[in-house]
């Protein structure tokens, strides 16, 4: 992996990632950018001890542009984008719009692929290796940043989860404090140190590889399973079988065997429902939220974290989506229409299908 840092037009850093050490990307963002001015901060609920990023700023925010003013595509025929070159394999770059920026954390966007009209699904499996390593890059970097307390590299994809862009792209969150999810595993797995004298994270994944019922594909070196107790309608859970408590960690066996199976879950994924119930054609792709979890940095618990992906879909059954209504929404208490053993059932049967 070749990695080439520059700056856009209003001192963002951008960051390319290419497969050949041979690139090179020395074309310059001629864009006429005002510097990026922020209004974000960050404010403490005091009744549920979490935190809330207000970020007025964002209400500008580029929103469902056409394909040819797509600003995450290259930079061609005279139109200028948020990445100069022409082509490209990875890139990376500093949001224009962050929720968290400055000494409140920074916020950046991922392009996967110059094609804007591909997905991640269809990525070839070194592609997708690239993208691993720019992910496992910017854990590096981010959490050295001052003030960086955890990273979180992510994917939403689909309308229906409220993606903006349709150009296949993730994002990566550096926050100055721990998540509030995080903090939930943390107080877990330190009440299960305690009665137990064990690990959480293992005990869970050796509980649901023991059971079977729930697993979705079993490498050499990582497990998927829907969880026991999954909160969405199709929801899997991706664990490196040694514990790890970030990217950084894994070792060469994993880094080369995620590809396959992670590529394997999302084709999966648009392959759970066939049909439309409303139209009665194909299915369209399956919107999603993929998110990593890593420790955060500076817990006494970081040996004890295991790095895993979430990867869940709000769709509920075709053409009919989940909502977090008054239950979910109010009180964050989850009801799932869909049993995990008949989601993992559903999600080993489709790997047979063209």
């Amino acid at each position: 992996m070749k990695k080439t840092t520059t700056r856009l037009a209003d001192g963002r850093e951008l960051i390319y990632y290419d497969s050949r050490d041979d690139v090179v990307r020395d074309a310059v963002d001629r864009r006429p950018l005002d510097p990026v001015a922020t209004a974000a901060e960050i404010r403490a609920d005091r009744l549920l001890g979490d935190r809330v990023a207000i970020a007025s700023h964002r209400q500008a925010r580029t929103y469902h542009p056409p394909a040819d003013e797509c600003p995450l595509c290259p930079s061609r025929e005279g139109r200028h984008s948020e990445i100069p070159a022409a082509d490209y394999d990875v890139a990376v770059f500093e949001n224009r719009f962050p929720s968290l920026a400055g000494d409140r954390g920074r916020c950046e966007v991922v392009c996967f692929t110059p094609d804007h009209d591909a997905s991640f699904a269809d990525l070839t499996e070194d592609q997708a290796a690239l993208v691993l390593a720019a992910w496992t890059d910017r854990t590096a970097e981010l959490s050295q940043l001052p003030g960086v307390e955890q990273v979180f590299c992510f994917e939403n994809r689909g309308a229906e989860i409220g993606v903006t862009l349709g150009h296949p792209h993730g994002q990566i969150y550096a926050y100055p404090f721990v998540t509030p999810r995080t903090e939930r595993m943390l107080r877990s797995l330190a009440d299960h140190r305690e009665a137990t004298g064990r690990n959480l994270f293992d005990d869970v994944l050796d509980d649901e590889r023991a059971d079977g019922r729930r697993i979705v594909l079993d490498g050499d070196h990582w497990t998927a399973f829907v969880p026991y107790a999954a909160h969405w309608p199709y929801e899997v859970h991706l664990y490196p079988k040694r514990r790890v408590p970030d990217l950084l960690a894994l070792d060469d066996a994993a880094r080369a065997e995620f590809p396959r199976l992670y590529l394997e879950l999302l084709r999966r994924f648009d392959r759970i429902f066939d049909t439309d119930t409303d139209t009665g054609a194909g299915a369209p792709p399956t919107p999603y939220i993929a998110a990593w979890h890593q420790a955060p940095q500076r817990t006494a618990q970081r040996a004890d974290f295991a790095l895993h992906l979430e990867l869940f879909t709000i769709r509920r059954t075709s053409g009919k989506l989940k909502f977090l209504a008054g239950s979910e929404s109010g009180m964050n208490v989850f009801i799932n229409d869909v049993p995990p053993e008949a989601a993992a059932e559903r999600l080993r049967e489709v790997a047979s299908k063209p």
